[in-house]
């Protein structure tokens, strides 16, 4: 299965010039943890960091900084890892563990925004497929216990 086969595809997204304000109403009004920075290209958005609720608490509101002084820019993590629509889940989902991230922007052959991966929708899928597996079992073993009847 492939990253882009999965990934979500409605990412919220915020630019670096934004005040964090912003960024903090974009993921109240979202109901989303993070926001996916990015540079507008001609060729489409272009992922370069990400803001978490955590950054803003532990950076900004933790500190006593100044809200309107501070830019997403200033408090994004910008060591992004990225993941590319063809990539493979399982080796993505090892490289999100041995880099400690939950959430990873997914991204086209151009390197344009696609999508987001992050843990919660990995849980939520395989807690279905176990689900899915269960109840296959679940089903073979009464028909073979009507059959011996």
């Amino acid at each position: 299965m492939t990253v882009g086969e999965i990934c979500n595809r409605d990412v919220v997204v915020v630019r670096r010039d934004e005040p964090v304000t912003e960024a903090a109403r974009r993921m109240r009004e979202h109901h989303v943890g993070d926001l996916v920075v990015v540079d507008e290209k001609p060729g489409g958005r272009v992922p370069v960091g990400i803001l978490t609720d955590r950054d803003l608490v532990i950076e900004v509101i933790a500190k006593g900084v100044d809200l309107n002084a501070v830019t997403v820019g200033d408090v994004m993590s910008n060591q992004l890892l990225t993941a590319a629509e063809a990539d493979d889940v399982a080796d993505t989902i090892k490289i999100m563990r041995a880099k400690g991230v939950r959430r990873v922007p997914v991204v086209s052959r151009n390197k344009t925004l696609a999508g987001i991966l992050a843990v919660d929708d990995l849980l939520d899928l395989y807690s279905e497929q176990i689900a899915d597996l269960t109840a296959l079992i679940a089903r073979e073993q009464k028909r073979e216990r009507e059959k011996r009847k």
